[in-house]
Formats: structure tokens, sequence, C-alpha cells
């Protein structure tokens, strides 16, 4: 009886190590998020929901315990990171996924809710989440490892024209024990490829599966089959503060997987452009009446020409040259390159690439609108005119393009439809400064003395450098 008793005690113990230990899952906890339906946005995205729905089973398949949100709103995603809050136990590894739209801010980087109202700077804090303080509060919690995988380089609808928002991510600040990889490099943007999932997650998936594999060489080598795959147009973006080994699978160790591909060095990512903030689409306002503009000879000098030497030095602007060189039909680095010309000053060289573009893509509306805004600040007036009206055919409740008309209509003494125009806008956007200002303006030339003033100084007191701007536009 001992023999046997001694014997299935020894049975038991050679078993035990094959057995997956409770405490592996119990210890690993992750939050998913996928947001796609944005009203801001003119149609959902295709791919965070289904991003988030994989990434979600592979880590339940690596004893995460998973919480996962689809279109989450301001309330439900602070739900969702206070339920991931109250699970953390010192020493547990905490993973947040998200998917969806992001913003800079402050040098930080905040996850959008769906139902974000972001018109400023403020905005962005108080409606974001920022990635900063999101693992500032896992760590304080306890956790060993940290991870954030953020897959939010979207060009958004919050972020416009050539005002001084930036584009992309900015780096993060974390605390010690941390990986963090965002799907493209710092304070630079890409498109969704229009299928059903992203470049970043089949690539990151594709690796989490590769067993024997610490979780830094994971992220590497899914940064560097991002950057392979898409010629480096893409090249996600990794930080490390990380102080013990960790692995995705759980008790990974000693063969059974494919060996890692050779990590050849990569290049620099290219400085990304300037992008624009993109419009608020909600139903659309009353049109106000379009209008022929007479000539007006008040073309200030393009604040661009006579520098060019400086501007080709302008390491974004080579970046653009570069890739136009080898393919001048690039609509994408065209329509950039004028943004990055107009947000310098000189808008001749902005409206050049704006032609370009729209000969490539005339359904443009933001090239449009943007054509429109350089010719408005030069002078030519009745060419702006025309870009703004086929924006507005294009897109009618496009906020920029009527503000963007306003000033049009400003400049060439027209105040009745710049009047028109401004409140249109400032239905969509109640805080749109530069409306508000223009529509003081216009108030005041039209001879509501009063009304304008009061405009003129909320608009003043939201951004202090209001008129500067618009003097820089040739208005006063």
């Amino acid at each position: 009886m001992r023999i046997r008793l001694l014997l299935l005690v020894i049975l038991l113990l050679s078993l035990a190590p094959i057995v997956p230990s409770a405490a592996v899952a119990a210890d690993r906890y992750a939050l998913v998020i996928g947001n796609a339906k944005y009203p801001d946005a003119e149609a959902p995205l295709k791919e965070p929901i289904n991003d988030a729905r994989d990434v979600a089973d592979e880590l339940k398949r690596d004893g995460f315990s998973v919480d996962v949100g689809e279109n989450l709103t301001g309330d439900a995603m602070r739900r969702a990171l206070d339920k991931l809050y109250g699970k953390i136990k010192p020493g547990s590894v905490a993973l947040i996924f998200f998917s969806g739209f992001g913003v800079q801010s402050g040098r930080q980087s905040y996850m959008i809710p769906i139902d974000a109202q972001i018109w400023t700077e403020p905005d962005v804090r108080r409606d974001g989440f920022s990635l900063e303080t999101v693992l500032g509060e896992i760590n304080s919690r306890g956790a060993g490892v940290k991870i954030a995988l953020i897959d939010a380089s979207r060009r958004n609808p919050f972020e416009r024209r050539f005002r001084s928002f930036s584009a992309g991510l900015a780096p993060v600040i974390a605390p010690n024990g941390t990986l963090v990889m965002y799907s493209a490099a710092l304070s630079s943007v890409i498109s969704d490829n229009g299928g059903d999932h992203s470049l970043f997650v089949q690539e990151l998936l594709k690796e989490i599966r590769v067993p024997d594999l610490m979780a830094e060489e994971t992220l590497n080598r899914t940064r560097v089959g991002v950057t392979r795959a898409s010629r480096s147009e893409q090249v996600p973006w990794i930080s490390s503060s990380l102080a013990e080994d960790f692995s995705f699978i759980p008790g990974s160790g000693g063969g059974g997987g494919r060996p890692p591909p050779p990590m050849a060095a990569l290049p620099p990512p290219p400085p990304p452009p300037a992008q624009p903030q993109l419009p608020r689409y909600d139903p659309p306002p009353p049109k106000p009446v379009e209008v022929s503009v007479p000539p007006v000879d008040n073309k200030p000098a393009d604040s661009g020409s006579g520098t060019g030497v400086t501007l080709a030095d302008d390491p974004t602007i080579k970046t653009l040259t570069a890739k136009l060189s080898d393919n001048p039909d690039d609509a994408s680095a065209l329509y950039r390159r004028g943004q990055v010309y107009a947000s310098k000053g000189a808008y001749s060289l902005a409206i050049r690439d704006f032609d370009d573009s729209l000969r490539l893509n005339p359904k443009d509306v933001e090239a449009f609108n943007n054509r429109c805004w350089a010719r408005t600040v030069i002078g030519d007036l009745q060419a702006a005119l025309k870009d703004c009206n086929e924006a507005l055919r294009l897109r009618p409740n496009f906020v920029d393009a009527l503000d963007s008309r306003g000033l049009v209509n400003l400049k060439s003494g027209q105040t009745k439809n710049a009047i028109a125009d401004f409140d249109a806008a400032l239905k969509i956007n109640p805080r749109l400064t530069s409306s508000l200002y223009g529509r003081g303006l216009a108030k005041q030339r039209n001879g509501s003395i009063s009304e304008g003033e009061l405009d003129i100084s909320n608009a003043k007191a939201m951004d202090p450098n209001i008129a500067k701007e618009f003097a820089s536009y040739g208005v006063r």
C-alpha cells in the first residue's frame, strides 16, 4: 500500500508542471478597446472592431483575463479602465490595447472615446484619456509588467488644417516596467488600408504566436514586419523600460518555435508632415447664398516667396520632395507637401501642390478647402470662392469650408454673406474661434458695432492670438 501511495505521489508530481497554473491566468489582465463609430468621422473605421476581437482572442489563449469594449463612450471607457484598475494585484501583468482615434496634446497622447467633443486643446484633455495617466494608475496599483499597444495614429476629424495641433502620437513618459508600442512613428499618421484588419495587428498577432520570444523581441519583430510590408511607409514606435523577462506565451522556453529572422537595421522613419484638423460632421445647416466676388486688389505678398532655400532645407519637405521625385503622381505626398508649405506661409507653392493633387484626385474636398484658404490669404478671391463652393458641394456641411468661405466674403467686402457663412459654421461648432472672430469683424463692418465687439471679445478670450492670426491673413 505504501509503495502504491508513493508511486501515486510521484506520478502526481510528474504531471504537475504540465498543468496550467491558475495563477498564470489570474495574474494577467487585459483591457481591449476597439472604437470605430465616431459621429465626427465621415464613415465608421473598418479595422478597430475586428482587430480588437482578434487581439482579445489571442490574449485569452495566452492566459489573460480579458475585458473587451467596442465603440465606447467617455463614461464607458472610464468604467472599463476602473474595472481594470480594480483587478490589478501587486506583481501582476496589465495590458491595454486601443484601436481608434488618438490625439496628442501638451506632449501627451490621448485615446479618444466615440462621443468626444473636441475643438480646442482643453477639449482633448477633458474628453480624452491620457495614456501616461492610465499607465501611471496601473503602476500605482502594483502591476509588475505594464504593456500598452496603441493603434491610433490615424488622420482624425479632430485636428484642424494649419492650426497649432500636432498629428499623430507623442512619446510616453512611462513608469519602470513598461512596454509601449504605437502602430506608427511619433507624430506621424497612417491611413487604414481599406481592409478588415490593420497591417499592425496582423503582424503583431503573427509574432505573439511565436513561442520562445520575450515580449520586447515580439514587438521588435512586429516593427520589422510592418516596416517591410509597408515598404517603410509605416514604422511602428516602441519604448521599453521592462526590468524583468516577460513572454506573451506563458511558460515559453527551450525550442519548439521557428527561429526569428535576422533583425535588419531599419532606416530612421521620415519626419512627419503637418496634418490638418478635420471637420466635425453634423446634419447640414442652412446653406448661405453663394455670391460672386468682385476683384479686390489687396493681395499680401506670399510670405513663402523668396524663402525657397530655407524651405528646401526643411526635413519634411525634403522627404516629400524625394518621394515625389520617385513618383510625381503621388497625390498624398503632393497634398501633404502643400499643407507644409501653407503652414510655413509659402502659399504660392502650396497652391501649386494642391493644383497637382486635385488633378490626380478631383474630388479631394480637403485639397479644395485648403487651396481656397491659401488663395484667400494671398487675395485671389474669385478663384478661392470657386474652391470653397466646390468643397461645400462635395460636402455640404463641411465646417472648415464654411469658415474659409466666410473669410473670402469678409475680405471681399461681402459682409452679409460672411456673417451667413460664419453663422452656419458656428451652428456646427459653437467654439470655432476663427468663425466667431470673423463674424465679429463682419458685424462691425455691417454696422452692428456692439454685437461685433461681443463676438470679438469672446473669440479673444478663447484664443488670445486670434487677432494676430487674422492679421497674417491680411484682415485687421
